[in-house]
């Protein structure tokens, strides 16, 4: 992969989970922190970021709001959008370390 180091570059990955049923509801398996009203420095992950749930934009919304998302009990399959900072810094690292051409 070539880069070029003018243009922005923000790696993503797509996660599918498969939520498990547990009685008569399904359940995403892990506690959904953050949101635009929560400290990010709190989460374990605190440089990625949800960008998407299922094709709707998550990148402004509360808590609150990404909980009734992500816990939608239509929905068995929840396809997320995930900005990954930790591998951006990476590329970064790895582009100011190449020789120039």
């Amino acid at each position: 992969v070539t880069l070029d180091p003018g243009f922005p570059f923000t790696p993503w990955q797509r996660v599918e989970i498969h939520k498990l049923r547990q009685g008569e509801n399904l359940i995403l398996g892990f506690s959904i922190g953050g949101g635009i009203d929560q400290d990010p420095a709190q989460n374990p992950f605190s440089e990625d970021k949800t960008d998407k749930v299922n094709g709707w934009d998550m990148t402004m919304v509360t808590h609150d709001q990404a909980r009734k998302r992500l816990t939608k009990r239509n929905e068995e399959v929840v396809r997320l959008l995930v900005t990954r900072h930790s591998l951006q810094k990476a590329v970064q690292q790895s582009m100011l370390s190449q020789p120039c051409h």
